[in-house]
């Protein structure tokens, strides 16, 4: 190079400048590197989750009777408005008593005649005037003629169709004039109990083995009679006033799914809960200490659904962690191996992160509305299964 620039320096200024250019050719300048780029993190903790499992279900009442005839007649009367309640024993239809009536006093009168015929036999076999087998004859029409007095009786009485159980009792299916059978198939009325109702929980037999497991080792709320304790949440996310229990000896095991119906006693004194009613119900699990919750919006899942998450380390640099994940609670994951308190989880800027590459982390702002529902979801975690 050296005696290309002196070959050079005699040929004038343009020779001189093509030098220059020459030389300014063979060194390339290195291009600025690209700043690291900026992600948004969330700081996880540790902290003491309550823990809750919700379970959809639906109401069912505690007793029902389908109110039927036991005698044939005609309707004369509807004794009881549609939708109210009735108590056990009130009379809700009259059937046409006129013919049972006349039957009755048929049949009082022929025990009239048949125990007087029993009275003059018993006086006259003492005398030897009639003989004891006419006496024993008598006496056994008579107790057949008490017999049909009573018969008539309970016909008579049945004409007053009266309410099995007390509760809420349904539209009529008959009106007045309606010709009526005993023990017809079509019933009259039907009458719910719905103080209290149960509440019928569908699962798998592995959420009924965890919570006798949990049950057994008091880590499930209780009441003061020892009985797992239960509330519920109604269709319209408000939740209801009266907590009721579970009762574990309810459970039946559906031979052709293998699921279980998890039956919990609720209180209803309002009437609120109606039979087919869709609830969800509450059972409070206890308090898991040291919980390490991620926000679902940091965690991904890979084809064979094992979860993970990218997380800055202590030099900014960005590392993939494989998660173990027990359950959802609201808009975040109970993590219970991958992550630690500390560990700061990206939740934004994912694209431009990649493992082993160096990031600026600032600490994730959440929008105002997103701070209200985080700060209102203070109270006890529910996990939904």
């Amino acid at each position: 190079m050296r005696e290309v620039t002196t070959r050079l320096r005699g040929r004038g200024p343009l020779a001189a400048g093509a030098a220059v250019l020459l030389i300014g050719c063979g060194h390339h300048s290195a291009p600025p590197s690209s700043p690291p780029p900026r992600v948004s993190v969330v700081t996880v903790q540790s902290q003491a989750v309550p823990i809750t499992t919700e379970l959809p279900g639906r109401v069912t009442a505690y007793r029902t009777a389908d109110v039927r005839p036991q005698v044939n007649g005609i309707i004369l009367k509807r004794l009881f408005v549609e939708g109210s309640e009735v108590r056990a024993g009130q009379q809700l239809y009259q059937i046409d008593p006129a013919p049972y009536k006349a039957a009755y006093d048929s049949a009082v009168a022929a025990n009239a005649s048949a125990r007087a015929l029993a009275q003059r036999d018993k006086a006259l076999v003492e005398t030897n005037l009639v003989s004891k087998q006419d006496y024993d004859n008598a006496e056994a029409t008579s107790l057949q003629a008490q017999a049909a007095v009573e018969t008539a009786r309970i016909n008579l009485v049945y004409t007053r169709v009266l309410s099995p159980i007390t509760g809420r009792i349904s539209r009529s299916f008959v009106t007045e004039g309606a010709l009526v059978t005993a023990n017809q198939a079509t019933a009259l009325a039907t009458v719910q109990q719905l103080e209290p109702v149960y509440v019928d929980v569908t699962q798998p037999t592995t959420t009924l083995l965890r919570l006798r497991r949990e049950a057994d080792a008091g880590m499930l709320k209780q009441n003061e009679a020892g009985k797992t304790q239960v509330k519920l949440r109604l269709e319209d996310g408000s939740d209801y006033p009266h907590p009721g229990t579970l009762e574990f000896s309810e459970v039946t095991v559906d031979t052709g799914t293998g699921s279980v119906t998890l039956r919990a006693l609720m209180p209803n004194p309002e009437r609120l809960l109606l039979p087919g009613m869709f609830v969800r119900e509450q059972i409070q699990e206890g308090v898991r200490e040291g919980a390490v919750l991620a926000p679902q919006q940091g965690v991904s899942h890979d084809q064979k659904g094992a979860a993970d998450a990218l997380v800055v380390g202590a030099d900014n640099k960005v590392e993939l962690r494989t998660l173990e994940i027990d359950r959802a609670i609201g808009d975040q994951w109970v993590v219970t191996a991958g992550l630690k308190a500390g560990d700061r989880i990206i939740v934004e800027g994912i694209q431009a992160a990649k493992p082993g590459r160096q990031v600026v982390a600032d600490e994730y702002q959440a929008p105002p509305s997103e701070k209200t529902v985080r700060q209102a979801g203070t109270a006890p975690a529910t996990a939904t299964e």
